[in-house]
């Protein structure tokens, strides 16, 4: 019963989706131009973030070999 009231949400969740869509379209389209450019600083940040650390650990990686090469001579 409850796989049910799942699906039937769902349809009913979709159907208002659209019609809010249809309603308020322009709405829309200005909270789409106001959420844009914040997400895509976000998510350069955490590009740029996530870069700085591969960086970090490359460099780091290649000392603690050229350290173990060391040691075994």
């Amino acid at each position: 019963m409850g796989k049910y009231i799942t699906v039937f949400g769902g349809l009913v969740s979709i159907i208002l989706g659209v019609w809010g869509l249809i309603t308020w379209w322009y709405r829309f389209v200005i909270l789409l131009k106001g959420c844009v450019p914040p997400v895509l600083v976000l998510g350069g940040l955490a590009a740029l973030f996530a870069g700085i650390s591969e960086i970090k650990d490359c460099s780091q990686a290649k000392k603690e070999e050229a350290k173990n090469k060391e040691e075994k001579k």
